[in-house]
């Protein structure tokens, strides 16, 4: 097996079996505020998009699906593997591009094509996307590997039924807006980015320890941005407020954590042949220019901004102008009243308005009352503000996901009074009735279940109720506060109270003495 580096999560897979393409991603994404990191604009996309006999997206976010890329460079007879998905949005989205070649899969079962046996394990919570991500397992006789892109899925036994995994590409890095838009106290931000990066990086560990892979390389991430406006977003920020560790970085703590893991830095164009224990890497930069790409980053980033100025240019043009109060007011209500009709537990998880801000326009989503109207002064405990322009394009576009466009452009700012409420960004992920009735049937059939666990002395319901993780496998209690360690939620054992966001109440009881 023949694995080809494309930056962030794209990969070229080649085999005697056949080769395959994983989520090409070039271009800028979610209003021109991410760009893969280091630089692959220079790579040969059009080959890699003619050559490849399959081509697998993972998911629709936008770094790692991107629509001009598959448009202009990848041949529209490929083989596309789909992952079994709850809708169909991603097979619409790649059918408008003009490709009509489907394998479709079940979620975390085998099929063979060829000589070459495919898995692709499926997640569907409201936190993927929420219409899901994916990772896939691949296996050519030989080799087999693993493809995590931005999954958390639950069940690594499973996986590893699949085939010992010799390659193993790990998420590693962040893709969220957290702590860096929220408007705190720098010192705040600080702690809060540190922690956000140590969890991010105990995640991956718990994974690579549990995938026990022969070769072990961070991929999917992080991104850069090249803005002026977002300059300081990059890595872990001028004075440590960001989030965004690099590949290097994860490298060097994770020798230090787990010195036995044979791990590989992967780079745009990086080729990697793994055989056992043995790995043969083959990068295109020089250890020089490696050495200048991390260890004078400013520097490599601000020229490569330089030769995107372009880029940025034609998508600022290519934003709507801002509306008028009356029609932006009439254009939301129109849209999303429907939908706030039927979001019964959203509605009920966020409890009360929220404000947004669209220039100087202030608009409340008043959950309680199922509304959209003009703030009339009240209170409201969360608060996102951006401008006019960034509305007016998903308006015009009726973006269904503002997480893929909006937040994760990162071009907004906000506070909130009290903890993290998923629900609120839930519903700004789901602004679609296809995807509301999905969210909300997902959220009906996941109360909880009445099964139990014993952990150190505590009594607990079984799944988490946050995604609905298996507690007995990732639950770890400290004192009186259980942590979900899969994606870092905690809980107050003594009241069950959720610590991490509004609407999460978990069931615990202290064990009675033997």
């Amino acid at each position: 097996m023949r694995i080809t580096g494309l930056g962030h999560a794209g990969l070229f897979i080649e085999t005697e079996a056949g080769s395959v393409l994983c989520d090409p991603w070039v271009n800028p994404a979610f209003f021109g505020s991410w760009f893969p990191f280091p630089d692959n604009t220079d790579l040969d996309w059009a080959h890699y998009g003619r050559s490849a006999d399959y081509l697998y997206v993972s998911h629709l976010h936008r770094d790692h699906f991107d629509a001009q890329n598959l448009r202009r460079n990848v041949r529209k007879d490929i083989t596309v593997l789909l992952p079994a998905f709850a809708t169909d949005e991603l097979e619409r989205e790649l059918r408008a591009l003009g490709f009509t070649r489907f394998l479709r899969t079940e979620s975390g079962k085998p099929v063979e094509r060829d000589g070459l046996r495919i898995m692709i394990t499926a997640l569907t919570g409201p936190g993927d996307g929420p219409i899901g991500d994916s990772a896939l397992s691949l296996d050519d006789g030989r080799t087999v590997l693993l493809n995590q892109n931005d999954a958390h899925p639950l069940d690594i036994p499973a996986i590893r039924a699949f085939g010992e995994v010799d390659a193993y590409f790990v998420q590693f890095s962040g893709a969220i807006w957290y702590p860096m838009v929220y408007q705190l106290p720098d010192s705040a931000k600080r702690e809060f980015a540190a922690r956000k990066r140590q969890g991010q990086f105990d995640r991956a560990l718990r994974y690579i320890d549990a995938v026990e892979a022969a070769h072990v390389f961070p991929n999917a991430g992080p991104p850069c941005f090249l803005d002026d406006a977002l300059f300081e977003f990059n890595g872990t920020g001028r004075d440590g407020e960001s989030i965004f560790t690099d590949q290097r970085e994860f490298l060097a703590q994770l020798a230090q954590e787990r010195p036995g893991v044979s791990a590989h830095l992967l780079l745009p164009g990086t080729v990697a042949e793994p055989e056992g224990t043995a790995c043969k890497l083959t990068h295109r930069h020089t250890d020089k220019e490696i050495d200048h790409i991390f260890g004078d980053k400013r520097t490599y980033l601000r020229d490569f901004a330089r030769r995107q100025r372009p880029a940025l240019a034609a998508e600022r043009a290519s934003r709507a102008p801002a509306l008028p109060r009356h029609r932006l007011l009439s254009e939301l209500k129109r849209w999303w009243e429907p939908l706030l009709a039927r979001a019964d537990h959203i509605c009920a998880g966020v409890g009360g308005p929220a404000r947004l801000d669209v220039g100087e326009i202030p608009i409340v989503v008043d959950f309680p009352a199922r509304e959209v109207r003009e703030w009339n002064g009240e209170r409201c405990r969360y608060t996102l503000s951006t401008t006019g322009d960034l509305v007016a394009t998903n308006v015009a576009k009726r973006e269904v996901d503002w997480s893929n466009s909006l937040l994760l452009s990162m071009r907004f700012t906000a506070s909130r009074i009290g903890p993290y409420n998923e629900f609120l960004y839930v519903f700004f992920k789901c602004l679609s009735m296809e995807r509301i009735e999905y969210v909300e049937n997902y959220y009906a059939s996941g109360e909880d279940d009445g099964q139990d666990i014993e952990l150190d002395g505590w009594q607990i319901q079984r799944r988490c109720p946050h995604l609905r993780a298996d507690l007995g496998r990732f639950g770890k209690i400290e004192g009186d506060v259980l942590t979900c360690t899969l994606h870092g939620w905690r809980y107050d054992l003594t009241t069950g109270r959720c610590l991490t966001a509004d609407g999460h109440e978990l069931r615990a009881t202290r064990c009675e003495n033997p």
